[in-house]
């Protein structure tokens, strides 16, 4: 990693966010990789890279974009996803049932 160019700030960031993932059960080239890539899409939105790309400086930020992808979500599983539990479990009718029902059908 380029941990050399970074400022203190930025490789705390780097450690705190690779920290993370491999909490998460992320393999640690894995979490070296997303957490340089973060940092480094961060230096660029901030102005302390020599380079920053279009989609770098104008896209939605990590942090927030990390907020918003963050929970599940008010849908849940999907149809198809119930629709397998439901086939596995060998309820009968499943084809015919909307989402909620399905979702009650498997019990969960």
């Amino acid at each position: 990693m380029p941990r050399g160019q970074w400022s203190d700030k930025r490789e705390r960031q780097y450690d705190h966010i690779k920290s993370g993932l491999e909490e998460r059960g992320r393999p640690e080239d894995e979490a070296e990789e997303i957490a340089a890539r973060t940092v480094n899409k961060e230096r660029a939105r901030h102005g302390e890279a020599r380079e920053s790309s279009r989609t770098s400086t104008d896209d939605i930020s990590s942090g927030r974009r990390g907020g918003l992808r963050s929970h599940k979500g008010a849908g849940g599983r999907t149809k198809a996803q119930l629709y397998e539990e439901a086939r596995h479990k060998n309820i009968e009718g499943r084809s015919k049932m909307s989402k909620a029902e399905l979702l009650r059908a498997v019990g969960r």
